[in-house]
């Protein structure tokens, strides 16, 4: 299974403390610095779990670029697309089980659509992270991706990765790309409304909802679920449901998104 993923490729700093964060106080935390960004998790779990993964994205010409350019291809992912501005990055807060995040894209969002070359997209699947189709010209560059991918005989899929960014704009390019198949939480679903496609439904601790049948999650222990949508999505890509699910909780057992 050849997959590309198409989105950011960022610096993740997730910090995790058992106790709620004090304002103008310090607590102990367990902190973890590693690359992220949505579609470089897909790839890197893709790459893992024995697919072929390519990653396509704008990051930045930077330290923190450099570091999360070798630690991707560490996975066994070739990654591809243009290197300069600077990198963006997200920090994530688990404090007393609540998940905050804060997300700095850098120059992800200027990847423009002439910046694409074809040959990236020769693949089984494109998966494009919906942060992608938030706005342009990185939205346009998905779009022209999704025609490259299927001049290929691939499928597209969508992750519509936040429901707060769901807005009429963001409805239209995902329908103008049609994807085959959309993973969304429940409330991303609830919100977008309606979409003729194959509806992928994370529902966290409860597993998934593929074509109208419930799968329970994989037993684990939880020490962060950041990033298990994305380990499920190239699980399902490499091996169907079941390995999606095995993919999410060995993700959800440690701390992190990469694998």
């Amino acid at each position: 299974m050849r997959v590309t993923t198409f989105g950011d490729l960022l610096l993740d700093v997730i910090v995790r403390t058992d106790e709620p964060l004090v304002t103008g106080d310090d607590r102990p935390a367990t902190t973890l610095v590693s690359a992220g960004g949505q579609a470089a998790n897909v790839a890197a779990w893709v790459a893992v779990l024995g697919g072929a993964a390519r990653f396509v994205g704008k990051r930045g010409d930077d330290s923190a670029g450099k570091l999360v350019g070798a630690e991707l291809r560490g996975y066994g992912v070739d990654v591809a697309g243009p290197v300069e501005g600077r990198t963006g990055v997200v920090v994530s807060v688990a404090a007393a089980g609540e998940r905050t995040m804060a997300s700095d894209r850098g120059s992800a969002p200027d990847l423009s659509a002439d910046e694409l070359d074809a040959t990236w997209f020769d693949c089984d699947v494109l998966h494009i992270s919906g942060y992608s189709l938030q706005r342009e010209p990185v939205a346009s560059a998905a779009a022209r991706a999704a025609g490259f991918a299927r001049a290929n005989g691939a499928r597209v899929s969508v992750d519509l990765s936040t429901w707060s960014s769901i807005d009429d704009a963001f409805r239209v390019r995902v329908r103008a790309i049609g994807p085959e198949v959309v993973f969304a939480g429940e409330r991303e679903r609830d919100t977008f409304g309606v979409l003729a496609t194959d509806w992928i439904v994370k529902r966290g601790a409860l597993g998934v909802i593929v074509g109208g049948r419930e799968h329970s999650a994989a037993p684990t222990v939880v020490v962060d679920t950041t990033g298990a949508g994305d380990a499920f999505a190239a699980g399902y890509f490499v091996g169907g449901v079941d390995r999606g699910l095995e993919a999410a909780a060995r993700c959800c057992a440690k701390l992190g998104a990469m694998p």
